[in-house]
């Protein structure tokens, strides 16, 4: 048996996924119902429960198609002991991979992106729709980047750290591990660890949040 499982139905994120896995033309074996509550299953996609994973299911590559970092840090985890152990990494065919870059294990790159050369990004990073990441960028584990960011060369974001659509990231800046750049926000500056940041220019609205939505990544 050959395709992708998705680990995690729960968000409505999972039908760009989906499309991108069309668009690259990997077919999804089924969807993995981690949580209880609303699946976002596209029509005709198998749904099963953790419990229904075999030897056969178990040895296919599998996504965790969730934005917010510490909920998919918690799934990859989750995937990790029902004994799946090859994270998928997803680029949408209309992105144009740099050759030189280092893309990590379970990392998604939505439609439309753009991706600068010599940049690294860690396990599990989520790069949404029409984002634009500058050459030379350093993504640590689970950073989730939404629609329309625009990150500038040479810019360093922490593990389990967020930008919100469309903000702006002056280069040469680092944004601390679990921060999050409010949308819109234009960041002229470094980011402490932990920090909400909001506005043009960003400010510190707060300090210590835990991470987004106050769940930090661990």
């Amino acid at each position: 048996m050959t395709g992708i499982l998705l680990f995690g139905t729960g968000s409505p994120i999972l039908v760009d996924v989906e499309e991108s896995l069309h668009r690259a033309g990997i077919p999804i074996v089924a969807g993995v119902r981690n949580r209880p509550g609303e699946c976002h299953l596209g029509e005709g996609v198998r749904a099963l429960d953790v419990a229904d994973l075999d030897e056969t299911l178990r040895a296919l590559a599998f996504v965790v198609p969730l934005f917010t970092p510490a909920h998919r840090q918690a799934g990859a985890r989750e995937a990790g002991a029902a004994g799946l152990v090859t994270p998928f990494t997803l680029v949408d065919p209309t992105v144009a991979t740099p050759r030189r870059i280092d893309i990590g294990p379970g990392t998604y790159v939505n439609a439309g992106c753009s991706l600068g050369a010599r940049s690294a990004f860690g396990a599990h990073v989520f790069i949404n729709r029409g984002a634009s990441i500058g050459h030379h960028a350093r993504f640590g584990e689970f950073v989730s980047i939404g629609p329309g960011v625009v990150v500038s060369g040479h810019v360093t974001i922490g593990r389990g750290a967020v930008v919100g659509a469309g903000a702006t990231i002056l280069p040469e800046l680092t944004i601390g591990e679990n921060a999050v750049v409010g949308g819109g926000a234009v960041v002229t500056r470094d980011v402490p660890p932990g920090a909400l940041v909001l506005g043009n220019p960003a400010r510190i609205v707060r300090r210590d949040i835990g991470g987004y939505k106050g769940l930090p990544v661990t």
